[in-house]
């Protein structure tokens, strides 16, 4: 069946956007000035993150060691249409630096407690998310947000909900580790039991020394955050069925999810303005831009008084400081968010169908409690939000175009696999790494 034309804006090619919701000064702009972080990450990832320009100073540590030495470099396998990542100069891809960190990403050895992997809250089979509402650390800390997709985090130029001042997976890696504000992977004060648990495993000294070749001693917190980025940079997704439609097999999507993907794309949903592009997000870097394009929205998630957030999730506010930015967060990708529930910053709709309702109505309702409050009134909600109405065949075709974003490819894919599962196997008994 051919496919319908395309009403204006498409994944490829949005349609331009009138006073675009970015942030206002210029993060990620030429001349922008960056965001003091407001809030506290602990006082062990100070120490790697200083509070007066962490980042930039986490970045000029980075690049005052130099790049890897040469070593076979890898071989982008990236889905038609797809540009090539921007990789920091300082920490270029290698087959060895990715096998490393694909060894790191699923060891639970990099919690304090051993009970926890950077893959725990970021499952395979869920594209990379969690099916928890709100992260759950190693202490069974509950956290005020979920842990978002990993899918084409190397095309994320803003790496968390809020926080624009997080822009590089490697001083990213070093939140989880470090951080006590909520505590994750718990390790604040325990890195040389981390690099003593690390030297003890045999399968790790061929795996550092393939990585980082030359280092008298490469086990060391740069190499580690460095090894973990570079694997989350392979984990790239653009092979559903909307993808094998849009190169030609027009079969690859149903009839259903073809009057979907209209809807989506229409000015009655406004849904592309936010989730353009070919990774589903307003918020994406690659070699082809100039600079990177970073955006946050109000999507009158919550109006608690006017204009408030629940105090623990006050968006980007957080860092600029502004009460017009108060509920302001990323929009994440769209691809697989099927397998990605619960939905919204802090998982608060269990479902596709629920969040549908809370962009047809321009923002929720809450009746009772703590958080009560008309969505739809909250003065900073975005300018895209303005509410639909659908009828039930045309929820139907919406979901089905949401669902024919799922890349079963991806969450399959071996390469991306837990690589300690070949150690289990072969020895017959169980091992700690998950």
């Amino acid at each position: 069946m051919p496919r319908p034309a395309r009403s204006p804006g498409s994944a490829r090619s949005p349609a331009p956007r009138a006073q675009r919701p970015t942030v206002s000064d210029g993060v990620g702009a030429p001349g922008g000035r960056a965001y003091r972080a407001r809030r506290r990450v602990g006082s062990a990832v100070g120490r790697w993150l200083p509070a007066a320009g962490g980042i930039a100073v986490l970045a000029l540590a980075f690049a005052a060691l130099g790049a890897a030495a040469p070593h076979e470099e890898w071989q982008w396998d990236l889905p038609p249409g797809f540009p090539r990542p921007r990789v920091p100069a300082e920490n270029p891809m290698t087959v060895a630096k990715v096998a490393l960190g694909r060894h790191l990403f699923y060891d639970t050895r990099l919690s304090g407690n051993g009970t926890q992997s950077c893959a725990t809250c970021h499952q395979q089979a869920r594209a990379f998310a969690d099916p928890q509402p709100r992260g759950v650390g190693s202490t069974g800390e509950v956290h005020p947000r979920g842990p978002m997709s990993l899918a084409n985090v190397a095309y994320a130029s803003a790496l968390t909900w809020a926080n624009p001042n997080m822009r590089t997976l490697e001083a990213q890696a070093l939140v989880p580790m470090f951080g006590e504000e909520p505590v994750e992977l718990g390790l604040a004060g325990k890195e040389q039991e981390l690099f003593r648990r690390i030297r003890a495993e045999r399968r790790y000294g061929p795996l550092f020394a393939a990585a980082f070749p030359g280092e008298a001693d490469p086990v060391t917190l740069v190499n580690i955050t460095r090894a973990i980025a570079s694997f989350e940079r392979t984990l790239i997704s653009g092979r559903a069925p909307y993808d094998r439609a849009e190169h030609g097999d027009h079969a690859a999507m149903s009839a259903a999810a073809q009057r979907g993907e209209q809807l989506f794309f229409s000015e009655q949903l406004e849904c592309f303005h936010c989730h353009g592009g070919y990774n589903f997000t307003g918020t994406t870097d690659d070699v082809t831009k100039g600079f990177p394009e970073v955006e946050f929205h109000n999507t009158g998630l919550y109006n608690i008084g006017r204009g408030h957030f629940p105090a623990d999730n006050p968006g980007l506010m957080a860092f600029t400081g502004r009460a017009e930015d108060e509920g302001r967060m990323k929009a994440p990708t769209l691809r697989n968010i099927a397998l990605t529930a619960p939905y919204m910053h802090d998982g608060s709709i269990p479902t596709l169908e629920g969040v549908i309702d809370h962009y047809a109505a321009a923002g929720r309702t809450i009746a009772d409690g703590p958080h009560r409050g008309v969505g739809a009134d909250n003065p900073n909600k975005s300018e895209f939000i303005n509410g639909f109405e659908l009828t039930a065949a045309q929820r139907a075709d919406l979901i089905a175009f949401l669902h024919a974003l799922t890349d079963s490819s991806f969450i399959t894919d071996a390469r991306h696999a837990n690589p300690w599962l070949d150690t289990l196997a072969a020895r017959g008994r169980p091992r700690r790494p998950e």
